[in-house]
């Protein structure tokens, strides 16, 4: 990604402690450290760093189980003491990440640190420019009245509401091409944005100031940041690490587990009969995991075969790092009203939906298993075959007896 070579210096120790993921809090985390003797025995035992990792757990509680992300609130970060606590909070909470060997956790932690930041971007105008000049390699901004700007719109300072103007910012076009893809809403798309000589201006609007949009274009650079340098760190996790940090890594672990379960749970009704692709979308929105357009639309295709609720359908999704309740609602609206087919196995793979390799599972190893739908009526009917009494238990990994034309979906085309 298209981000600058160096980055601006940061002096102020209240803005490291605020936002400890900064290429620029390194060097004065380790000073803290050393200042401090604040070793790895320290960090994981010492009772010196007893409130960094209480805080550091209620990071990861966060991560799993708040939709807006880690909690903005936390030490006084005006103190010594304060700042040792978020510091270090945030490295005990990335070893326990790492130590966990999950991928999914990694890249739910990262998007819930990074929804924390732009939280704090949003009201931080002193430290915006220095942190979008850190992850953005054009960036730049000019006062000016912004006739859509009303007094006390979200997201702005209180001295802009005074003023009743805003700086307006200007983005290079390479960064938003590069960011915008992996953010929902019409304004994020490049047809409806206001380019000129190589520039993108982000117009305040009546509920979205410019600085605001500044913000949410950070929060995917920050965590495509912190993901990579976590993924990264995961190779250092030797297996003494793992096992002193083995209480802390079951603990996010059953949370995401439970996470996932009340997810797939949601209606209640043969939800062991979904074939692997939905299992896994449902459980990696669950997990924040930024499931693509094509998987989403393969979901909400399903529960709308399957006859869920669409409220159901809706639910699936509130884990997602960009939920909107009214914009799924909408698009769920539209999957159930239009009656899109599901897609077929050949495009789940194409589109890097499908979690199944060779051996993994009988049913989808037989050769006519080219359609979720047929996984579903071959583990019904092998259902029926096995349990003639109650006494009886279906196969985890059932294997229809043959092939009929039961077994196949009126249509595989999807319907745009």
């Amino acid at each position: 990604m298209p981000v600058p070579p160096s980055s601006p210096s940061i002096e102020d120790e209240v803005t490291l402690a605020r936002y400890p993921f900064l290429p620029q809090a390194s060097a004065w985390i380790r000073s803290l450290a050393h200042r401090h003797a604040i070793d790895l025995d320290e960090l994981l035992e010492g009772s010196w760093m007893d409130k960094a990792r209480q805080r550091a757990r209620l990071r990861l509680v966060d991560t799993v189980q708040s939709k807006e992300g880690v909690q903005v609130a936390g030490g006084d970060i005006h103190t010594e003491e304060g700042r040792l606590v978020e510091a270090f909070s945030f490295y005990y909470a990335r070893l326990v990440v790492c130590a966990s060997e999950d991928e999914r956790l990694v890249a739910r932690w990262a998007q819930a640190e990074a929804a924390r930041a732009e939280q704090l971007l949003i009201l931080d105008e002193a430290n915006l420019e220095v942190l979008a000049n850190t992850y953005l390699s054009e960036i730049r901004r000019s006062q000016k009245v912004a006739a859509t700007t009303v007094v006390g719109a979200p997201g702005m300072t209180l001295r802009q509401q005074r003023q009743g103007a805003s700086d307006v910012w200007q983005i290079g076009l390479s960064d938003f091409i590069e960011i915008c893809p992996k953010i929902t809403g019409h304004r994020w798309r490049l047809p409806n944005a206001d380019v000129s000589e190589g520039w993108v201006t982000l117009h305040n609007e009546r509920t979205y100031a410019s600085s605001a949009k500044v913000a949410r274009l950070l929060r995917e650079r920050i965590k495509a940041s912190i993901e990579a340098d976590a993924l990264e760190k995961m190779a250092d996790i030797n297996t003494d690490l793992a096992v002193r940090l083995a209480e802390p890594v079951g603990m996010v672990r059953n949370l995401m587990a439970s996470k996932a379960s009340e997810a797939i749970a949601l209606v209640g009704a043969d939800e062991q009969d979904w074939p692997p692709c939905m299992q896994r979308i449902v459980a990696d929105l669950s997990a924040g995991v930024n499931v693509n357009h094509f998987g989403r639309l393969f979901l909400a295709s399903m529960a709308s075969t399957l006859a869920l609720p669409q409220e159901s359908c809706v639910n699936f999704f509130r884990g997602a790092p960009d939920f909107s309740e009214a914009t799924t609602s909408y698009q769920v609206q539209h999957v159930y009203q239009h009656g899109y087919t599901p897609s077929g196995c050949g495009k789940l793979k194409i589109n890097h939906n499908c979690p199944v390799l060779p051996g993994d599972n009988r049913t989808c190893d037989q050769p006519w298993m080219d359609h979720p739908l047929k996984y579903i009526r071959a583990t019904q009917r092998w259902k029926r075959l096995t349990q003639p009494s109650p006494a009886a238990e279906p196969s985890a990994s059932p294997t229809a007896p043959d092939s009929t034309a039961e077994d196949t979906p009126g249509n595989d085309n999807d319907r745009a």
